[in-house]
């Protein structure tokens, strides 16, 4: 089944407009729904729309409303809403371009494809497509798009463009008091060399098709198993997850970076995201426990030094 668009207008830029087509980039993927059900019979649950001392009523008879005061409402119909104008409805105005490494990844929101509506429409396109792509630019604007006014930015994306849904600035939440309690002083430089010695070893280039959905998968398997034994089934816990670590728990940090870094082979981070995680952990566990006791001697521990609140 062909992909329908889910907007339809015009790239503006100054004099020049564009007629474009815009299409989700995501789907919903391998996700699993489940339904709410009456245990004993078997049966959905259905809800229905309820006005209180009048009972159930039908989907025509309502209609949205806005709070202005307790129980009091300005009421609007879907016309209404649809009817106000906003030139962004249709049209999407670039009106600023910045560095296309300049937008902080957390205002990035969801991607879509923007493709051009005809061959009339292509040439125009392709020149905006690759202008933004040698000038290392993103085209900013706003567009409409179900029943809200979005932040957007454009940018090339092969032989099309990406339009990508920005947040606006007062839907970010500030970090700083999350961050608040942490101390400002920088890590320990033995302990940085190791860690980043660690981090050289596990970076590979980018492949999305890697990772794998574990907890997807999981479920599959439970409700796959549970219908072939009619009803029953056993969830199976990996044997090789670590206990958590409790705050009375003394942890030799270089000790653990040090192990990190002598198990496995580099650029593992696709081995891990296929299923092997934590394999190095386990046999180190079961080498440990397998030392002749006159070998177990308590290790030195390093201790972290006292944090220092922010000033």
């Amino acid at each position: 089944m062909a992909p329908r668009p889910v907007w339809k207008g015009q790239i503006r830029l100054s004099l020049v407009s564009i007629p474009v087509e815009m299409y989700s980039a995501t789907t919903s993927g391998a996700s699993i729904a489940f339904r709410q059900i009456h245990e004993k019979s078997g049966k959905r649950i259905q809800y229905e729309k309820v006005v209180e001392g009048i009972g159930p009523v039908d989907k025509d008879e309502i209609v949205k409303g806005y709070e202005v005061s307790k129980d009091e409402y300005v009421l609007l119909t879907d016309e209404e809403i649809e009817n106000v104008k906003l030139e962004t409805k249709k049209t999407l105005e670039l009106v600023q371009f910045v560095d296309s490494n300049a937008i902080p990844p957390l205002y990035f929101d969801k991607p879509y494809y923007v493709v051009p509506q005809d061959d009339l429409a292509e040439d125009a396109f392709r020149v905006i497509r690759d202008a933004l792509r040698q000038s290392h630019k993103t085209g900013l604007g706003q567009l409409a798009l179900r029943g809200k006014e979005y932040l957007v930015a454009l940018r090339p994306c092969g032989s099309g463009l990406l339009l990508s849904t920005l947040h606006y600035e007062d839907e970010i939440r500030k970090s700083a008091p999350l961050f608040a309690e942490i101390s400002d002083d920088g890590a320990e430089e033995d302990l940085l060399a190791v860690a980043t010695q660690l981090i050289e070893k596990k970076t590979a280039k980018f492949e999305a098709k890697t990772y794998k959905n574990h907890y997807i998968e999981a479920l599959k398997a439970l409700i796959a198993e549970k219908r072939k034994k009619g009803g029953k089934a056993t969830l199976s816990i990996d044997d090789d997850e670590p206990a958590p670590r409790t705050k009375g728990n003394v942890v030799d940090l270089m000790a653990a970076l040090k192990q990190s870094l002598e198990g496995g082979s580099g650029g593992g981070a696709g081995k891990e995201a296929g299923g092997a995680r934590r394999k190095p952990a386990a046999a180190a566990a079961k080498a440990k426990a397998a030392e002749p006791a006159k070998a177990k001697k308590a290790p030195a521990t390093r201790s972290a030094p006292p944090r220092r609140k922010s000033a």
